[in-house]
């Protein structure tokens, strides 16, 4: 497609959705439950539909020689398109953060000042893979009064296509504007990047996939970027933990489900209890097939380890690999964090109150857990529902995206008749 013409697309996508985010915004919670409703309603009742299409993309991907675990992610079945209704249909039963007033003051002269919380604008989504992100990121973006623009990955383009489609069928039906649900048809990336330059229309990039896309997106981007370049997540065993529970939290945090963001990749261990906790430790990885990389400390206290090199200690493996290293107290463990972690989740294990204190008081990643799997750092373990993305940015949300960090606020002031001398 001429550059032109994609740039026109771009340009007519931004102000639809511009125009639909105004129409959105002052909708009452009821009407956007009714879209949201009956979006659930019309996923499950097409779901014939959108697997068919979903089989396109599916033998398209295999005759590409896409590895199995993609074509796992990419594919729809029943069970997923139901997983997704109810989803949505999750979404309704959340509070609606829009226009509730966070924070009211009165000032010396009488005035009353608040915060009331509104809807960014119009959000850019820019996604990899997994199809049911469609309905997510619709779903949340229209609760919170937000309209989007949703580019999935091409791996997925046929499932994305007609899962839009039958959003915005939904929304027809109510007063919820359908172009607050747009998803890209083309599938030529340079799309993307015109979309990237339109700073008067859009408010917000959010992408979501691996470091490779993020990294592009910011590079490219004039509107601002949340971003979460990588998951290092990191246990730390204190000296004053109990071992046993130790135990469960670093298989879990490791094993439970490696591919994922907030997995953990390194586990640090106080010299103090190193002998006593890791031989057993490490022999319950083994036998969970995790390969273990560690330090020279860690390599002498179980024989037959693979050496952890620097590079280890900034990898996000995502799969059954862990680097572990033996630190000689917290302080340590903490420098480690921040001179190799990503700011995403930390855990410390302990019984000893001041050195949690401490370690939450120090570690500054988007969660801080104490004798907590690092697995709970996501947006539904930690109440908010639901959430959009991780983010590993501090401007303007830190950690996982729920209906309220798609909202920012706005000062509303009541006087009776004041005026500034």
């Amino acid at each position: 497609m001429a550059d032109t013409a994609l740039k026109q697309q771009a340009l007519r996508l931004a102000q639809q959705a511009k125009i639909a985010a105004r129409q959105l915004a002052p909708l009452p919670s009821a009407e956007k439950n009714r879209a949201l409703s009956l979006m659930a309603e019309k996923l499950e009742a097409q779901s014939e539909f959108l697997i068919a299409e979903n089989q396109k993309d599916l033998e398209f991907a295999k005759a590409n020689g896409v590895a199995s675990a993609m074509l796992d992610r990419i594919a729809l079945d029943a069970d997923r398109v139901r997983a997704m209704a109810r989803g949505l249909r999750d979404v309704v039963a959340l509070p609606d953060p829009v226009r509730e007033v966070v924070k009211m003051w009165r000032r010396p002269n009488g005035l009353q000042v608040g915060r009331m919380r509104i809807p960014l604008g119009v959000i850019g989504m820019i996604y990899e893979a997994r199809p049911n992100v469609t309905a997510d990121a619709a779903a949340l973006c229209l609760k919170s009064g937000n309209a989007v623009i949703l580019r999935g990955g091409s791996e997925a383009h046929h499932s994305n296509q007609a899962i839009g489609a039958v959003l915005r069928e939904a929304c027809a039906e109510t007063r919820v504007p359908p172009d607050a649900v747009q998803v890209v048809q083309v599938k030529d990336h340079a799309l993307v990047n015109e979309l990237l330059q339109l700073e008067d229309y859009i408010d917000l990039i959010i992408p979501r996939g691996g470091e490779e896309l993020i990294r592009a997106v910011v590079a490219n981007s004039k509107i601002p970027v949340i971003k979460h370049y990588k998951g290092i997540c990191h246990v730390y065993v204190d000296s004053d933990a109990s071992l046993e529970m130790a135990e469960r939290i670093c298989f879990n945090a490791k094993v439970q489900r490696p591919s994922v963001c907030n997995a953990m990749e390194t586990l640090l261990v106080h010299q103090a209890i190193a002998a006593q906790f890791l031989p057993p430790m490490i022999a319950k990885y083994r036998a969970a097939e995790v390969e273990v990389r560690g330090c020279d400390q860690t390599r002498a206290l179980v024989p037959g380890i693979k050496k952890a090199t620097a590079e280890d200690w900034v990898t996000e493996y995502l799969e059954l690999i862990v680097a572990v290293r033996v630190v000689k107290d917290m302080a340590e463990a903490i420098d480690h964090i921040e001179r190799y972690g990503s700011e995403h989740t930390e855990s410390i294990i302990t019984n000893n109150y001041q050195n949690s204190r401490e370690f939450i008081d120090r570690v500054n990643s988007s969660a801080v857990m104490v004798n907590a799997s690092t697995r709970f750092n996501d947006g539904g373990e930690l109440g908010l529902g639901a959430e959009i993305g991780i983010s590993t940015s501090k401007i303007h949300a830190f950690g996982p995206m729920g209906l309220e960090e798609l909202t920012t606020t706005k000062f509303i002031v009541f006087g009776d008749g004041q005026i500034r001398e």
